[in-house]
């Protein structure tokens, strides 16, 4: 049976369309996980997870291969085809079942409070509605449902923030697929009506130059038992 937003009844296909930066993404994307670490923090962003998982935006499905036996189901949410093919593909080598389906983070297929786990990892800085996604994540969380995130966003001092809200104006999101870099995630979270648990900042990569993409935040977050 299809998945299917519990708002409009149909699957929404192809909501985000950007080829060539699918195209430099899966190359890139497969290139930082060891060079620059990210592997591991995909280790420690989904450690421990278990039961029914939704992960919003898992592009080429690097994910994929970190979840724990412990997960009993990942649904995985990609818009742009060409890298949900390649997700696809990972998820047949993946060591638990994944179900990769067509979908915009801002009106997820899902029925409500289906999912024990949420992921997000790499994509808040590129919804278009960064509040009605976090919305729609607390809409299919059961109540007292986790959220794991691993987001960049504004760091690095007055400089650097400054580069970073000047690239969003400007060239940034044309060439980088919608990506913003001066979102805050965890303000985000907050505001969402998300319980924050503990979160620490990464700089990506851990030894080696600051870059606008390189300020990064790996943590946890609930939706409230009474919400």
């Amino acid at each position: 049976m299809p998945l299917r937003s519990a708002r409009s009844g149909k699957v929404p296909r192809d909501a985000v369309h950007h080829p060539v930066f699918a195209r430099c993404y899966a190359r890139i994307s497969v290139t930082v996980e060891t060079r620059m670490g990210v592997g591991g923090v995909r280790e420690r962003l989904l450690g421990g997870l278990s039961g029914r998982v939704i992960e919003i935006g898992a592009g080429n499905g690097l994910n994929f291969a970190h979840y724990p036996g412990t997960v009993s189901e990942v649904v995985a949410i990609e818009p742009e085809r060409r890298l949900r093919k390649l997700a696809v593909e990972a998820a047949l080598r993946a060591d638990v079942p994944v179900d990769v389906v067509p979908g915009a983070a801002e009106a997820l297929p899902v029925k409500s409070e289906g999912f024990d786990a949420a992921v997000v990892s790499l994509v808040l800085c590129s919804v278009r509605d960064v509040p009605r996604a976090l919305g729609e994540l607390r809409r299919v969380l059961r109540p007292g449902g986790e959220v794991r995130f691993f987001e960049h966003g504004r760091g690095g001092g007055r400089v650097m923030t400054f580069s970073q809200r000047a690239l969003d104006r400007t060239v940034w999101p044309v060439v980088s697929g919608g990506c913003h870099l001066a979102r805050e995630p965890v303000r985000a979270l907050r505001d969402a009506g998300f319980e924050l648990g503990p979160y620490r900042q990464v700089l990506m990569p851990e030894q080696g130059p600051a870059l606008p993409l390189s300020y990064c935040v790996l943590g946890t977050a609930w939706r409230p038992v009474s919400s």
